[in-house]
């Protein structure tokens, strides 16, 4: 996949966070899509994933995850979603990027 070029600044506009996935459900209606609720430190949010294929909600719980933090809110199945996940690409077996040493202290620290 060929993706456009971006500079350093306009990466350094996104702000990655460590969060720890404290809930976690499927969405009833939908066999696509989780909504998490998220602990990045200073606040919780809820994020819609489109995992919920890949992963069961109970595997989730605890995991300490990436998140982007400042992206626009998204309606999502009728859900405020407030922020992202971020996983691999691979359609067949995404991946959640995932914290190698979890430890709370980390929870809400930049990523960088």
């Amino acid at each position: 996949m060929s993706a456009e070029i971006i500079t350093r600044a306009d990466f350094e506009k996104v702000v990655l966070k460590v969060g720890k996935v404290i809930h976690a459900e499927r969405i009833q209606g939908s066999k696509k899509l989780l909504r998490l609720v998220v602990d990045i430190g200073d606040e919780r949010r809820q994020i819609i994933t489109g995992l919920a294929e890949f992963y069961k909600p109970e595997d989730l719980i605890n995991k300490y995850v990436v998140v982007v933090a400042n992206l626009e809110n998204r309606k999502i199945f009728g859900y405020d979603s407030q922020g992202m996940i971020l996983a691999s690409c691979d359609e067949k077996n995404p991946t959640i990027i995932t914290i190698d040493k979890p430890q709370d202290e980390q929870i809400g620290k930049r990523v960088c």
